[in-house]
């Protein structure tokens, strides 16, 4: 039973929230329920158990087909009362229980005896109920009634019949379709509500046919709609005409773009801001175009409404991303915003002004943001943060204040999140301003002495490793990552002794210092720092690692190999007399699911996550090809492709195909798998067609003997090609076999058979299946230590793309490069972006990229680049493979 329903004391505030339902078990409410079979019914005891019931369903509990059964039958016998509250909660649990199809029977005669009812309300609910509960074949029957409904002089009658019809179109399209003419009347409605319903539905009838859509705003821009609410649809309905005409606001859009600017001086708020929205979101709209949406949103920022504040302030962030000055105007109305009491309009204040403010502006918003930043939660200082590094790379000059700034709440509290981004930002502002280097390495120095984040401490200490030997005094930091050794955990103790390491490599002045500390941690109580200062001090000694230059590789040299690859082929070794070999380690980046990828708009990390998925099936591939004699002296197997479909889903036989890529040779492996339990096929064989692929010459094709049902098997072909080039070409491809019938009662196949063959689809070798994705983790220092020599640089235009976004996409699956850094990531209406590739290219030849992009015009993409590798002839390979595509 629920408890007896009490006011709440207010002395009574800092206990647990009431709630009138406290208590409430399925099994009483249901005893309840027999109140509905009450000869004299209690219309407001009645109303009580049906909201207990509704409570109940609401919350997820879940009801078996008997109390359901038995709850909806008694539910029906409170049609009788005349009482109109207990007659709205009937159709409310009618609607939750949604009965099967033999027990709506029982209750379509009372609905559509309410349908037809003299009160409004009755009507207006019994058309909801009936909408929801019917199937189509019951719908066709109460068509008629449903479109006079439509067109009743009630407001809430034709509200009911139009939403319903919003629903039933998602089922039954072709019923609601030939609504059209009463949906169109309705549209012409004095009742807002009404005209709001109508305009919906009729754009959804309509939204398959372009044209449609487009002569629907036509009409109604001409000033017919008088709902603010069905106005604030025509405007999204224009701009979505716009969008689709041609992504611009020239001659031909201008009737509708006109349209929105006449919305800007409309009596209702709402409207108002929605077509200063609409203005803002287009693309290609020019500063002219947007002044008059800044004026209105620039009024609404001194709103006494909160909301139009927050609305107001919000689209303005949006706007400073791409026209920072357009939103200059509103600076001083948004200084005013920092001290609102609603942190979410102060935090967006702020981030808007750090994106549109002037270098001299800087210390007087820093001043302001200090005494803000305590009084807002950790996912808004992130935000914060994150518009701080962007202004400190935008006015390198001020990089003082800011790295203060940063590093003074970085030493207050905060979760490990905004910490991460604290430091993330200090480390991007030490890698793009030369200056900010000594000062942001010292405030990280002082941050590892307090910090509580074991992931957080060792990358710094790595980081330190990488940039402290620079700088002009590394001696300074000595002290503070040996205070590491001895006052953390055993996993930032094994990271002070590597970051102490580089140090010794890279500083010879330092290296005896380094050898008495690093001798030191010889009596650590880890295995894994006595084992790294172990191999340190045998490698900066010279043992085992020729050269100085061997050695400085081994600290600091990027790993040409992934980590999660090493770690898999390193699980897989068995101890023997022949040396684990590094080289043999796959080199290929097996893509994350889509779901795993950072989120578009989301800005780069200075300090990645550590990499994760799953492990690359290169090494099956290779342990596969080596056991067949024919492929022996094809020599190091360089790339193997993802599987590449040939067949459409749910055919007879379904045939992948894998590409091996070898330095003088491809293999194709064409999966195979026989889906008809009655056939066996054999001598399986796919004839290559190469033709449209002169430079390829078939060398053999090693067929499957037999491939019985549902049992996958592999045929090959080989093909020789020129040595070390990205060769292309298109294949035909035609499944040849000996197709036999099997006895479905004995499993036996016949004797005799009869040779068929099925077409594939046709197969490309394209110039990304010569490289081999593979990350860096610092792509500034791989850039700079590769050295300009084989630099090649040039600009191409890219035509008319939908958007910078999707141009970016193209030329990386163009190149089959690993995008680094989370580059590949374009923020949302960026005008220019930068993308970092690294890779591997047929020969072993490491190859870095660097793709800057910018928007020429409305659509047009410009493109420069930026290649790095070890060979000349491969940076040219790469623009012939751009210049080409």
């Amino acid at each position: 039973m629920a408890q007896p329903l009490v006011k709440k004391d207010d002395d009574r505030d800092d206990e647990a929230d009431y709630s009138p339902f406290l208590g409430i078990e399925k099994g009483a409410v249901l005893q309840e329920a027999r109140v509905f079979n009450d000869p004299q019914l209690d219309a407001r005891r009645c109303s009580q158990v049906i909201t207990k019931l509704l409570y109940l369903l609401n919350q997820g509990e879940s009801f078996t087909k008997v109390e359901a059964t038995e709850v909806f039958f008694a539910v029906t016998k409170l049609f009788q009362s005349r009482d109109l509250g207990l007659r709205r909660m009937v159709y409310l649990m009618i609607k939750e229980l949604s009965p099967c199809a033999d027990e709506v029977i029982i209750v379509t005669s009372s609905l559509m005896k309410d349908m037809n009812s003299k009160t409004d309300m009755y009507r207006a609910n019994a058309i909801r109920v009936l909408c929801r509960i019917t199937d189509g074949t019951l719908l066709t029957q109460i068509e008629r009634y449903l479109k006079q409904a439509i067109v009743d002089k009630n407001p809430v009658v034709a509200s009911a019949a139009l939403v319903s019809g919003i629903h039933i179109l998602q089922t039954n399209p072709e019923i609601v379709k030939r609504w059209s003419n009463e949906v169109q009347e309705a549209v012409q409605s004095r009742a807002a509500l009404v005209q709001f319903h109508a305009l919906a539905l009729l754009h959804q009838i309509r939204q398959n046919d372009r044209l449609a859509v487009s002569k629907l705003v036509t009409s109604l821009t001409r000033g017919s709609v008088r709902s603010p609410l069905a106005q604030c649809l025509l405007i999204r309905y224009t701009s979505q005409v716009i969008r689709e005409a041609g992504n611009n606001t020239q001659a031909g859009d201008r009737p509708f773009f006109d349209f929105l600017e006449s919305c800007l001086r409309h009596k209702s708020e709402m409207v108002i801001f929605e077509a200063a929205k609409a203005i803002t979101e287009l693309n290609g709209v020019t500063s002219r175009e947007l002044t008059p949406a800044i004026t209105v949103l620039q009024l609404f920022l001194s709103s006494s409404k909160p909301v139009l504040r927050f609305a107001a302030v919000r689209t303005l962030n949006k706007v400073a991303m791409t026209h920072p000055m357009a939103v200059t105007n509103c600076n001083i109305d948004m200084e005013s915003l920092i001290s609102d009491q609603n942190r979410s309009i102060a935090t967006l204040a702020i981030t808007t002004l750090l994106k549109t403010g002037n270098e001299s502006s800087v210390e007087r918003l820093m001043k302001q943001i200090t005494n803000f930043m305590s009084d807002i939660a950790d996912e808004f200082k992130i935000v914060v943060v994150e518009a701080i590094r962007s202004l400190c790379l935008k006015f390198p000059l001020k990089y003082r204040s800011l790295m203060n700034f940063l590093s003074s709440i970085l030493r207050e509290e905060g979760g490990f999140e905004y910490k991460k981004a604290i430091v993330d930002s200090i480390v991007i502002l030490i890698r793009d301003i030369p200056d900010a280097k000594e000062s942001g390495l010292l405030h990280l120095c002082e941050f590892i002495e307090d910090c509580e984040f074991t992931y957080l401490s060792t990358q710094i200490l790595h980081f330190l490793g990488v940039e402290g030997p620079k700088t002009s005094d590394p001696s300074k930091y000595i002290r503070y990552i040996y205070n590491r050794v001895h006052l953390e955990n055993a996993t930032v103790r094994a990271s002070a002794v590597s970051t102490l390491a580089g140090f010794g490599a890279a500083v010879d002045a330092l290296k005896p210092r380094i050898f008495v500390l690093l001798r030191r941690c010889l009596f650590d109580s880890d295995d894994e720092v006595r084992d790294r200062a172990t191999l340190y001090l045998n490698t900066l000694g010279g043992d085992g690692l020729g050269t100085e230059n061997d050695r400085k590789d081994f600290l600091f040299g990027s790993l040409d190999v992934p980590l999660v690859n090493l770690e898999t082929s390193l699980k897989n070794y068995e101890p023997s007399e022949e040396a684990f070999d590094i080289n043999s380690v796959p080199k290929e980046v097996k893509s994350q699911p889509l779901a795993e990828k950072k989120a578009p708009g989301k800005k780069p990390t200075g300090l990645g996550a550590p990499p994760s998925g799953p492990p690359s099936t290169a090494d099956s591939y290779e342990r596969l090809l080596l056991s067949i004699p024919e492929f022996a002296n094809f020599g190091k197997l360089f790339k193997s492709s993802a599987p590449v479909e040939l067949t459409e889903a749910e055919t007879e036989y379904a045939v992948n195909v894998v590409k091996h890529i070898f330095d003088r040779h491809i293999v194709f492996q064409y999966n195979c798998t026989n889906t008809i339990p009655e056939q066996l096929l054999e001598d399986v064989n796919v004839i290559v067609d190469a033709s449209e692929a002169e430079e390829f010459s078939e060398l053999f094709s090693k067929p499957l003997r037999s491939l019985p049902y549902d049992s996958p098997g592999q045929t090959f072909v080989a093909f020789e090609k020129p040595e070390g080039l990205p060769t292309t070409g298109k294949f035909s491809n035609t499944l040849k076999f000996i197709v036999k019938e099997v006895d479905p009662t004995t499993g036996e196949a016949e004797d005799d058979g009869v040779e068929d063959e099925y077409q594939l689809e046709d197969l490309e070798v394209v110039s990304a299946d010569y490289i081999v994705k593979v990350g860096v983790s610092n792509f500034r220092n791989a850039w700079e230590s590769m050295g300009p020599d084989c630099e090649r640089v040039d600009e191409y235009g890219l035509g008319a793309r939908e958007s910078l976004a999707e141009a970016v996409n193209t030329v990386i699956n163009l190149l089959g490069l690993q995008p680094c850094e989370g580059t590949e990531a374009v923020p949302p209406n960026s005008r220019s972006h930068t993308c970092l590739l690294s890779g591997v290219f047929i020969g072993n030849v490491k190859v870095l990229v660097r793709l800057s992009f910018g928007l020429d015009g409305p659509k047009d993409v410009a493109m420069k680049l930026s290649v790095r590798s070890d060979d000349e002839t491969v940076s040219d390979a790469i623009h012939e493979i751009v210049a080409s595509g």
